[in-house]
C-alpha cells in the first residue's frame, strides 16, 4: 500500500529480527529505518532457540550474531538507518563505549550508534560525532536530557543525531509521555535542526498514533503495532485529533537555553538508570 501523503514522520521498526523487517516491508511497502538494542537481540527467535537447548553464548559469539543480524537488516533497508547499541553498565568507561562504537559503526554503511543518555554516554557521543559518526541517544525521558543531547552534539549535520524519547515507559510510571514528547519537539522548534526527535517505546496504538499527530521526526514502532497500523489501512490523524490522558501527570514545558554547555543540564533520571541496568542484565544473562 502507498505511504500516506500526509505522513510527516519517518517510520522505523523496533526489532532485532530481519524476518520481521521483511514482513513489514511486504505489509506496508516501506520502512525508513530500524532500531535494535540488547534486549531485542535476546528476543530474536534464533537466540531463543539456542537458549532453549541449554546453550549460552560467548561474548564474541553474541557480538557476531548481533553483527550478522544488523547486516541482514541493512540489506533489506539500505537507504534507511539502522541503530546499533553499545553495551554499557556501571563499570564502563568512555573508552569502552568508543571502542565498541567504532567497531559497530563499520558493520554496515547506514548505522547510527546508540549511546545511553548518561554523562558517560554523552561524553562518548560528543567525541564520536566530532569524528563524523552518527548517534542515537537512547533512554531519554525529559527535556533536560534533550537539551544536553543538543548541546553535546552541536556541529553535527541534520540526520546524524537522534534523541530517543521513551514515550511508553513514561506512561508506565504515571507521566504523560506524549506531552513530554511535545515539549521536546517545541523546544527544538527554533534550533538548527541537527537533532531529530525519535518517538519510541510505545505500549499501545494510541501512543503511536499521537506521535504521528505531533509530527515527530521519527517514530520507531514494535512489530505488532505496525501490523495493526497496516490492518487499519495506514490511517493518519486529522486536524481535529487530540490525545487525552487524564490519569497521568503532565510535565511542564521548560525553557532551556540550548547554547549552554551540555554539562550544565541535570541529565540524571532513574528511568535511564533502570533501563541501562535492564539492557545489561538481558545481555549478560545469555552469556556463558
Amino acid at each position: 500500500m502507498p505511504k500516506p501523503s500526509n505522513l510527516h514522520s519517518k517510520i522505523f521498526l523496533d526489532s532485532s529480527d530481519p524476518k520481521e523487517t521483511q514482513i513489514i516491508l511486504d505489509k506496508i511497502g516501506f520502512l525508513d529505518g530500524q532500531t535494535t538494542n540488547p534486549s531485542l537481540v535476546v528476543k530474536n527467535p534464533e537466540v531463543q532457540k539456542k537458549l532453549a537447548t541449554g546453550q549460552k553464548f560467548s561474548t564474541d559469539e553474541l557480538l557476531d550474531f548481533y553483527k550478522n543480524t544488523v547486516q541482514e537488516i541493512s540489506k533489506l533497508i539500505p537507504r534507511g538507518s539502522v541503530s546499533i547499541e553499545v553495551y554499557a553498565d556501571k563499570n564502563s568507561t568512555k573508552d569502552d563505549l568508543l571502542k565498541q562504537a567504532k567497531e559497530m559503526y563499520f558493520w554496515i554503511p547506514n548505522a547510527h550508534i546508540k549511546f545511553p543518555t548518561i554523562k558517560l554516554g554523552l561524553e562518548a557521543a560528543a567525541d564520536f560525532v566530532q569524528d563524523g559518526g552518527r548517534v542515537n541517544m537512547t533512554l531519554c525521558f525529559n527535556q533536560a536530557q534533550a537539551a544536553a543531547v543538543y548541546a553535546a552534539t552541536q556541529g553535527a549535520k541534520k540526520g546524524d543525531v537522534f534523541y530517543s524519547s521513551f514515550v511508553g515507559r513514561l506512561f508506565d510510571n504515571g507521566i504523560n509521555g506524549i506531552a513530554q514528547l511535545a515539549n521536546v519537539i517545541k523546544m527544538y522548534e527554533n534550533s538548527d535542526g541537527h537533532v531529530e526527535v525519535l518517538a519510541a517505546s510505545f505500549r499501545n496504538f494510541e501512543q503511536f498514533f499521537a506521535s504521528i499527530a505531533l509530527k515527530s521526526d521519527i517514530i520507531t514502532t514494535p512489530f505488532a503495532l505496525l501490523l495493526e497500523w497496516a490492518d487499519k489501512g495506514l490511517i493518519t490523524p486529522d486536524e481535529n485529533y487530540k490525545f487525552i490522558s487524564s490519569e497521568t501527570k503532565t510535565p511542564e514545558f521548560e525553557d532551556y537555553n540550548l547554547t549552554n554547555p551540555w554539562q550544565s543540564f541535570d541529565i540524571n533520571h532513574p528511568l535511564t538508570d533502570n533501563g541501562l541496568e535492564r539492557f545489561a542484565a538481558d545481555w549478560n544473562n545469555i552469556l556463558k
